[in-house]
């Protein structure tokens, strides 16, 4: 079979039902359905990081639970084989179904508006109810207040307090009396509005329409069968759960369900197999794997389908960062921001270097105070797949490490850009550096860049190649560079025989500099200093510089070991 006849990957896609009729690559998670079933309480909350295919999952359990759905879409997957939990539920409940993952208002009358929308639309798909011979013209009444719109079009749809507050709790009762048959409520990305709410200023209002929504739908109401949320946080009872029996919470920490968001590894092997890129299982793996929920390890969903995506039209592309596209990563910007109050570089050194750093999660959050301590910070980071866990918890402490590839890219990114923006502020020692580097002050260089290294979070040795290590150092001096005015600056640029680290032009002194950096395996500075200025002269980096018209290059060899360096100087001129 050419990959023309294979099935297509479902990039974007959440609709279960879609997916199974339109041709598209299925991971099997229905075997969720029985277990869910089998561990549910009155009100159940999956907590998950974004990305992991909690919309999918909240869309399968809709068309395997609803009346009148096509249960044709779940045969030959997991859950057909279990024929008591088909016979029991399958096609037996009136489901009430909305995603609050558009809620995002810059202002509340926005998000409420738009919450209006999202429930009202939902409310739509039920208009047989205006129909029913069992309604009274008073229940008949209630649905339509749901379903009013403004002259302006269908999305305007206008609630009062009360009547938005209760909407969940009205729509259960009046197909529960069409149907004889109490209802099923899904709620996905339930925290989604309290996330914008918080960013835009709004957060209290946020939160009093949820709790109120939430408390009638899923507390008062006799016409619930039972009900699942998902979110990213488990946010704080005291928030939003306040009245509720103790919701039946399968968190990140959890068994139960623990490998039903998330590919495992033997998912993606299938996946590799079935499209011919078993070769690139080990980089995937390192990419994007490393997630522990419960005792399952995941990958990534989101990661692994728009890679092998990719992958079918070029299939030499290397992994992609395909996280930093749906996140702002400002969780890991307010984290690195607390060093020094709280959090120290050795920590952020232990996890960029692949290490873990022991540490107390607090499961129960709100939006609110996220960063309002170190502890909490943690547990966001957690909570949403920055950091996992490793090995087993011991109470509320557990070993946290970075996940994959991906997700330490984002850390090593924000941590550049914090040190450049010291570099930037700093101006006098950046003036300094400079004059340094063109005067050819070898000693003075070597002093002001040790300075650098021990400003910013450094790549433990324990971790990377000796190449990767000599990047962490390239990075860092080019973080420097980056902010001379006038100095024409390339890394790795083409030049002689071969490529220089740092190739730098001075054209007001007809000056030219060429810098090679090299990891000091064991602190053998002098030795490694002299390694890299042969290879300066060995490759003739200086050639293009002064057949470019530059009177005079300065040869840096610069050796680095941890926090440290030792740098030698050679010039040539013409």
């Amino acid at each position: 079979m050419c990959v023309a006849e294979k099935k297509r990957l479902p990039v974007g896609i959440e609709s279960f039902e879609e997916i199974r009729t339109d041709n598209y690559y299925y991971v099997d998670k229905t075997a969720m359905i029985r277990e869910l079933l089998q561990r549910r309480g009155k009100v159940n909350l999956f907590t998950r990081p974004r990305r992991f295919g909690k919309s999918l999952n909240m869309s399968m359990l809709k068309c395997f639970l609803e009346i009148g759905g096509n249960q044709t879409l779940f045969e030959g997957l997991h859950v057909s084989e279990d024929a008591e939990v088909c016979r029991e539920h399958m096609g037996k409940y009136p489901v009430v179904s909305i995603t609050l993952k558009g809620i995002n208002g810059g202002d509340y009358a926005t998000a409420r508006s738009l919450m209006c929308a999202a429930i009202g639309n939902e409310a739509m798909r039920f208009q047989f109810l205006l129909e029913d011979v069992n309604l009274t013209s008073r229940e008949k009444q209630q649905y339509q207040q749901l379903v009013m719109v403004d002259t302006s079009g269908e999305e305007s749809f206008r609630m009062p307090d009360a009547v938005l507050m209760g909407s969940l709790k009205t729509l259960s009762v009046l197909l529960e009396k069409h149907y004889g048959q109490k209802v099923v409520i899904l709620v996905d990305e339930y925290d989604v509005p309290l996330a914008k709410a918080h960013e835009q200023g709004y957060y209290q209002e946020m939160v009093l329409l949820i709790r109120n929504i939430l408390e009638q739908a899923l507390k008062t109401n006799d016409s619930l069968y039972f009900a699942v949320l998902t979110g990213c946080l488990r946010v704080s009872k005291e928030s939003i759960f306040t009245g509720l029996n103790n919701p039946s919470i399968f968190s990140i920490t959890d068994e139960d369900c623990d490998s039903y968001f998330g590919f495992t590894d033997e998912e993606v092997r299938t996946m590799l197999q079935y499209y011919n890129l078993n070769q690139k299982y080990e980089s995937i793996k390192a990419w994007y794997d490393g997630y522990r929920f419960g005792d399952a390890d995941v990958y990534c969903p989101w990661d692994v389908i728009n890679y092998v995506n990719k992958l079918l039209v070029k299939r030499d592309l290397l992994p992609q960062d395909y996280w930093s596209n749906t996140s702002s990563n400002d969780v890991v910007r307010h984290f690195l921001e607390k060093v020094g109050t709280g959090l120290t570089k050795s920590e952020v050194e232990a996890l960029v270097a692949g290490d873990t750093v022991t540490k107390e999660i607090r499961e129960d959050l709100t939006y609110n105070r996220l960063y309002d301590s170190m502890e909490n910070i943690w547990s966001v980071l957690f909570a949403t797949g920055y950091l996992t866990q490793r090995g087993s918890s011991d109470g509320r402490r557990y070993k946290l490490a970075i996940p994959n590839q991906e997700i330490r890219n984002i850390f090593e990114s924000q941590i550049m850009e914090m040190f450049r923006k010291g570099v930037e502020q700093d101006g006098k020692t950046l003036e300094m550096f400079c004059q340094a580097l063109q005067e050819g002050n070898a000693q003075e260089v070597e002093r002001l860049f040790t300075e650098y290294l021990g400003r910013t979070i450094s790549i433990r040795d324990t971790f990377v190649r000796k190449s990767a290590k000599e990047g962490f150092y390239h990075w860092i001096l080019l973080g420097i560079l980056g902010y001379k005015n006038g100095w024409y600056v390339q890394s790795n640029r083409e030049s002689g025989e071969g490529y220089s680290d740092i190739f730098i032009k001075v054209e007001d002194d007809d000056l030219g500099i060429v810098i090679e950096i090299k990891y000091a395996e064991n602190a053998q500075y002098e030795m490694t200093c002299q390694a890299a200025l042969e290879q300066i002269q060995r490759m003739d980096y200086g050639k293009e510089l002064l057949d470019d018209g530059c009177h005079t290059v300065l040869k840096y060899g610069i050796a680095c070991y941890k926090k440290k360096c030792r740098v030698a100087m050679e010039k040539e001129e013409k």
